[in-house]
């Protein structure tokens, strides 16, 4: 999940918000069609690195064995990961030891309101957002929620209750931050059953949040769930093109991103790499679309199944690969207690 999520991330950022004929200018009339990479190496950015600092940030919660927690952690990362974002030389005492990551701390917020939103003393929620934004811009921090269930942690009201709230910190308008509910569900239920059609399984992320959500925000809710149900009946439309299809879906708002992310998924199940392409090349936010396409195909097909050229490149994998572990490992209470955990989860040191 979270090597999917940085290749889409890094190779969406090329044509971040370029319109489709100026990508075709720049890469050929297929569009882009791998990295465009700058000094051999991809970046990724804020959609990778807000969702890194939310697992780290949920494993130290998880450490301290009390899942009430939670939220007041997940507050934590946003926090540490926007004074990641500011310039120092040494970085300060943090909680995060991705926080010492160059890679992972580099300043390439694709949505500046957020470093806004996040250094004021209080930050939103459903009830009393802060910003009424419906850009894409913290979506990963929820779908980070869904990697970190536990089910026998976790019930299902507070994980859609915390996706939400990874959203709403910055993003507070209903249809950005119902989005957080279907993401970390989606994502919670494809781990799972890693195997199961992503058809049927969007829609039933789709009907859980609205089971939850529908009387609170009818509007919102119905709204989302149109968008989901297009973009998966779109997959089952022979006759249209996957350029013709993004294009419809516009992929600018977070639903609409979310969205084109549900598209290029299900249309391409098993081949990550045309996945990847489907998901970037369009006018919309392809390093969003990117970023979420590549996070349910990597928790589906494995990091096995994502092509090495991708991986070769990215300058995070192995930081990725370690986090990725740490969750697995986190599960497994004798695992806890090394020193390797004590450095990474107590004293907040990356081990390399």
């Amino acid at each position: 999940c979270l090597l999917g999520m940085a290749v889409g991330d890094a190779m969406g950022y090329s044509v971040d918000k370029k319109s489709w004929s100026e990508i075709c200018e720049a890469y050929g009339p297929n569009g882009l069609l791998g990295y465009d990479l700058a000094n051999g190496s991809a970046d990724v950015t804020s959609y990778t690195q807000l969702a890194v600092f939310v697992c780290n940030s949920l494993l130290l919660a998880s450490t301290r064995g009390n899942p009430e927690l939670y939220s007041r952690y997940l507050v934590l990362a946003v926090r540490e990961w926007a004074k990641s974002q500011q310039f120092r030389a040494n970085p300060e005492r943090t909680h995060c030891w991705v926080a010492q990551v160059g890679s992972l701390r580099r300043r390439l917020c694709m949505d500046t309101q957020m470093l806004d939103a996040l250094t004021r003393p209080t930050l939103g929620t459903p009830e009393a957002p802060v910003f009424r934004s419906v850009s894409p811009g913290s979506l990963t921090g929820a779908l980070a929620v869904g990697l970190c269930h536990d089910p026998k942690r976790m019930q299902t009201s507070q994980l859609l209750r915390l996706g939400t709230e990874a959203v709403a910190f910055t993003h507070g308008r209903p249809e950005a931050f119902l989005c957080g509910a279907f993401l970390s569900c989606a994502m919670a239920m494809l781990l799972q059953d890693p195997q199961q059609p992503l058809y049927p399984l969007f829609t039933a992320a789709m009907d859980t949040v609205a089971e939850v959500y529908a009387d609170r925000y009818p509007t919102d809710t119905e709204k989302l769930s149109q968008l989901i149900q297009k973009a998966l009946s779109m997959t089952r439309d022979p006759e249209l093109s996957p350029l013709v299809a993004m294009t419809l879906l516009e992929c600018t708002t977070a639903a609409e991103c979310v969205a084109g992310a549900v598209y290029a998924a299900t249309i391409h199940p098993a081949n990550f790499d045309e996945a990847m392409i489907v998901s970037v090349n369009h006018s919309g936010r392809s390093c969003a679309v990117g970023a979420l396409t590549g996070a349910f195909l990597g928790a589906r097909l494995g990091d096995e199944a994502l092509p090495d050229f991708y991986l070769e490149s990215l300058e995070c994998a192995p930081h990725l690969r370690e986090l990725a572990q740490d969750l697995v490992d986190c599960r497994q209470v004798s695992r806890i207690f090394d020193d390797s955990w004590d450095q990474k989860y107590v004293q907040g040191l990356p081990t390399g």
